[in-house]
């Protein structure tokens, strides 16, 4: 059985715990290093802004423990987004696994920001974690944010509000999705259960 460890960036875990239990995995909150390094899988979920996130990640000195995990490791919202090189949000470079800067998403007379509500995904690439969505695969999954990564040759799936944008991504052993799938009834579950399968 996976043993997830999701790291304590600061993010409401109440869902997140939810969604794990219901798919049937082992899981534990922490900020230990050893325990991130042990584990079969990682989260690293975010709710709120990536600064706070940042400073609580770097409190607990985690930071280069994060980059140089080895095992299947998943950035959900705010987590996504910090895995790419730099953030506008946050001001300042944050991990450097994805390529490509974090910018706030632009409103339009059609689309308001934050993105909030469910939206379709499409999916581009057939990543190890794609093939085993299955029905799921493009289905409508549930966003919360004002910011967004660009569409890159990481990207694993886009959505469109306003402009297309990394919804999924995904370097190595690395994986983020800008949206919640722990919001997203069983499409979430499906891409959390392909992604503890990993």
């Amino acid at each position: 059985m996976s043993r997830v460890a999701v790291v304590d960036s600061g993010a409401n875990f109440a869902s997140v715990r939810g969604a794990l239990a219901r798919c049937g995995a082992d899981f534990e909150l922490t900020h230990d290093k050893q325990t991130l390094l042990t584990a079969s899988h990682v989260i690293l979920p975010g709710v709120g802004n990536v600064a706070d996130s940042w400073a609580r990640l770097r409190d607990f000195e985690l930071l280069d423990t994060l980059r140089t995990l080895t095992q299947p490791v998943l950035g959900i919202c705010v987590g996504m987004q910090l895995m790419y090189d730099y953030s506008e949000e946050a001001g300042h470079d944050t991990l450097g696994i994805f390529a490509g800067r974090v910018t706030r998403m632009k409103p339009s007379a059609a689309e308001r920001v934050p993105h909030c509500g469910w939206n379709r995904l499409n999916v581009s690439t057939d990543t190890p974690l794609a093939t085993s969505l299955g029905e799921q695969r493009d289905a409508h999954v549930y966003f919360v944010h004002s910011y967004c990564a660009p569409v890159t040759e990481q990207t694993i799936a886009t959505c469109t509000h306003g402009q297309t944008f990394s919804a999924a991504a995904r370097h190595k052993n690395f994986y983020g999705v800008q949206f919640h799938p722990e919001r997203s009834s069983k499409a979430g579950e499906a891409w959390l259960k392909a992604f503890l399968a990993l």
